[in-house]
């Protein structure tokens, strides 16, 4: 019972261990080879556009309340 155990556990290594080494390979791998830290001028502006993203988000989502709260009391 014991050896069963352990040649599952061996057998769910192997299979694991296969699939890393083959990571850096195959479709992915070219991706992982170009990927790069950014500058900090790449990152300040990723920052930037990220939070007018969030802030214009957030500004449609208040003025779609507040015309669904607001606006219809004038009716």
């Amino acid at each position: 019972m014991v050896d069963e155990e352990e040649s599952t556990y061996e057998e769910l290594q192997d299979e694991f261990e296969s699939k890393a080494r083959g990571f850096g390979k195959g479709k992915y791998g070219r991706i992982l080879k170009m990927a790069r830290t950014p500058s900090k001028d790449e990152y300040v502006k990723t920052v930037y556009i990220t939070g007018a993203g969030i802030l214009i988000i957030g500004f449609v989502g208040f003025a779609i309340w507040w015309l669904m709260t607001v606006l219809p009391t004038y009716f």
